[in-house]
């Protein structure tokens, strides 16, 4: 009998301290319709009144806002140690953007105008740019520099994990000619809309920016062309390659690497 009533006090002790994982409706006028998030709240929130450090996690193509905490359970141990609370949106296959093309795929403003607000305004959140940060894999790669680079009041922190950060290079894929029309017609406007593209809104914004690529994945040369671009440009930026595929082994390594990193920037 002692022997199991200390394994439910462990168990409550565990459960206790650790990080609430929570699924919560957001409503979106710009898209018309009620999205969803999760959120991962360290257990340091419930036991205080402070105030966290937020930090966006942006989901590829073809995910959803489930990926990165069901994808990566040791989300919620970071999230204690780190004292950081973690979001994770809806985004469909949109890119992160405002689509030119389809006035409902209005993405961009929606996470600014709408996610984030939302996000200060019902979790005890540091509100400045400076406890704000966001990553993402793949599309959502693209996305966190996207809207970091384009919104530099917003975030003080991204990073990038596998980015499709020159979607030029794939116009026949990802669903990319239904947001931005038909490249040969409009190469401008996908090019505005790239992050390779947009390099420059990083010049003298002071943001940190770690940007990481496994060697293996398809990405990887347009991750490449970036660093070298941003190297030209001198905007400061941590560039790393390691071994690894398109794939959630080598993004499980990344996730890590990403808030610990801001974790070292909300400490300064």
């Amino acid at each position: 009998m002692k022997t199991l009533f200390a394994f439910f006090l462990i168990l409550w002790i565990t459960n206790a301290y650790a990080a609430d994982t929570l699924r919560v409706e957001i409503p979106s006028k710009r898209l018309k319709k009620t999205t969803y998030a999760t959120l991962i709240l360290p257990s340091s929130y419930q036991s205080s009144q402070d105030s966290f450090p937020s930090v966006y996690l942006l989901h590829g193509y073809t995910g959803d806002h489930t990926n990165f905490p069901r994808k990566i359970p040791e989300l919620q141990q970071l999230a204690d140690e780190l004292e950081i609370i973690l979001i994770s949106t809806d985004a469909g296959n949109s890119w992160y953007l405002d689509s030119p093309e389809i006035q409902e795929f209005q993405y961009e403003s929606y996470m600014v105008e709408e996610v984030i607000p939302w996000i200060d305004a019902h979790y005890r959140t540091l509100q400045q740019r400076k406890y704000r940060a966001i990553s993402g894999l793949s599309m959502g790669g693209h996305g966190a520099l996207y809207l970091s680079g384009k919104h530099p009041e917003l975030f003080g922190a991204a990073a990038s994990m596998s980015g499709g950060v020159d979607f030029t290079q794939f116009t026949g894929n990802f669903e990319l000619k239904k947001l931005l029309g038909d490249y040969n017609e409009k190469p401008q406007q996908w090019k505005e809309h790239t992050i390779i593209g947009r390099y420059q809104d990083f010049k003298n914004k002071n943001i940190a920016l770690f940007i990481d690529c496994g060697v293996d994945d398809f990405f990887i040369e347009v991750n490449r062309a970036l660093h070298q671009k941003m190297l030209e440009a001198q905007i400061p930026h941590i560039y790393m390659e390691r071994p690894g595929k398109h794939s959630w082994d080598y993004w499980r390594e990344s996730v890590v690497y990403h808030l610990r990193f801001f974790d070292r920037y909300f400490q300064q």
